[in-house]
């Protein structure tokens, strides 16, 4: 089953971590590109800082060959990377691994790269991969490849959501209503007062994630 997982690695231990030094503030994402050794260049964004120089805010790394700025967009810069091909790291490991990356955010305090395989042994190679070059990744999230949830289906629970298609369904919410909350428990199993408790709650959230600037009251 395909697999993805999220794992870090310290700033400094990627070839673009140089940028930190002299810029601490910065984040930096990579385009969602893998790397074949010899035929991709990779582009890659520079976040939170105006500067004159942004390719001068690199300093030299045996990682990296050449940096060349591209664009600009107000305190966003577009840069384009040709890495060194006798030099691996998380990227050229990706390659060997035939490992997706979804995606690539660097800050001073490190780097966040999500990925995909096409199974869990994937993960686990390009894992021991890393091992064996001594790269220090630490893995914090391992999980099975589900379908994209919507952001207020991701804020309802498994009840609360339960409870508001039954509601919808049954007519609750029309003018007279079709349904009684009592009759809506009864079909669900439980009592009055816990389907006030999952309609109020299920409804605030709704609320809380498609309308702009709410929060859930305390």
């Amino acid at each position: 089953m395909a697999t993805e997982a999220t794992f870090t690695v310290p700033s400094n231990k990627f070839p673009l971590g140089t940028v930190f030094e002299r810029l601490p503030g910065v984040t930096v994402e990579l385009e969602r590109i893998i790397p074949a050794r010899d035929v991709v260049i990779p582009y890659f964004w520079v976040r939170g800082v105006e500067t004159d120089d942004i390719e001068g805010a690199f300093s030299e790394h045996s990682g990296v060959k050449q940096i060349q700025f591209v664009d600009a967009v107000a305190d966003e810069y577009l840069l384009r990377v040709e890495w060194a091909l006798d030099y691996d790291d998380v990227l050229t490991i990706l390659t060997e691994t035939k490992i997706a990356l979804i995606e690539a955010v660097g800050t001073n305090k490190q780097w966040t790269f999500d990925i995909r395989g096409d199974d869990r042994q994937d993960i686990a190679e390009f894992q021991h991969r890393c091992r064996e070059l001594e790269i220090p990744i630490a893995l914090t999230k391992l999980h099975a490849l589900t379908p994209i949830e919507s952001e207020t289906e991701a804020a309802l629970t498994d009840a609360q959501q339960e409870a508001l298609v039954l509601a919808y369904e049954r007519g609750y919410f029309n003018t007279p209503r079709d349904v009684t909350m009592e009759n809506l428990g009864d079909e669900l199993g439980i009592s009055q007062q816990a389907v006030a408790s999952r309609l109020r709650r299920g409804i605030s959230s709704v609320l809380g994630s498609t309308l702009p600037q709410t929060r859930p009251p305390e």
